[in-house]
């Protein structure tokens, strides 16, 4: 049984290394993170430190070469591929730089579909779809595509499909970067509320000083290690 735990994440020792022999590059170096639950927090460091690569395995979309991760309670590195992917599917929320849309899909459709793959019942994906649009202000354009939208608003469209589903964690990997500050603060207060109002906890990577003013804690990494965390 999985037991909670003040911290949604406890990682020890999480090395992560690409290739093999004389090709091998070490991305990250035996790191050990605690992430509690019910923040806000931040990952920052300049480009090849490790913050994405941490991410994707924090999110289980990748196993680190050693180490440990345990996610409320649950060790990741042990679980099979399809245990994986249902946790990741059920009980956390993917945010990429990208925003990574369905192009033909409505707002609407977006959230829905995401709803379907993690395994909400058909009688209530509709108000949860809608619900989670109204979150991030787009229950109005809920029936745009992605075309027919401003990057905030597709942004916004992917946030709440990482929401929909009430996820205890969302991993948001520079969700701010393609956007003007304005928009960009706008994200920022998203994630604040739903921090505040539902406990969910967000991590996100950033290059910008004004938000991590914001988040409750930042995690620095530099060359694969985290070197501080305030």
């Amino acid at each position: 049984m999985a037991v909670s735990t003040p911290n949604i994440i406890n990682g020890k020792g999480i090395k992560r290394v690409y290739g093999k022999g004389s090709g091998a590059v070490t991305v990250l170096k035996e790191v050990d993170i605690q992430l509690p639950a019910g923040k806000l927090l931040a990952f920052k460091g300049r480009s090849g430190s490790g913050k994405t690569t941490l991410i994707n395995l924090l999110s289980a979309l990748d196993q680190p070469t050693s180490g440990t991760i345990i996610f409320d309670g649950r060790d990741l590195t042990t679980m099979s591929n399809k245990q994986r992917d249902a946790v990741r599917r059920k009980e956390m929320g993917l945010i990429f730089q990208s925003f990574a849309l369905i192009p033909l899909m409505s707002a609407y459709e977006n959230v829905e579909f995401v709803l379907r793959i993690a395994g909400v019942p058909a009688s209530e994906r509709k108000a949860a779809a809608i619900q989670a649009l109204d979150h991030v202000g787009l229950k109005p354009r809920m029936h745009h595509r992605p075309f027919e939208m401003s990057g905030g608003e597709q942004q916004r469209t992917a946030i709440a499909r990482a929401i929909a589903h009430k996820p205890k964690l969302i991993l948001a990997d520079e969700p701010t970067a393609e956007l003007d500050s304005r928009t960009g603060l706008h994200i920022m207060k998203v994630f604040r509320d739903l921090v505040e109002q539902s406990g969910v906890t967000v991590v996100l990577t950033t290059h910008d000083p004004a938000i991590m003013e914001i988040v409750d804690q930042v995690y620095e990494l530099e060359d694969g290690q985290i070197v501080s965390h305030n």
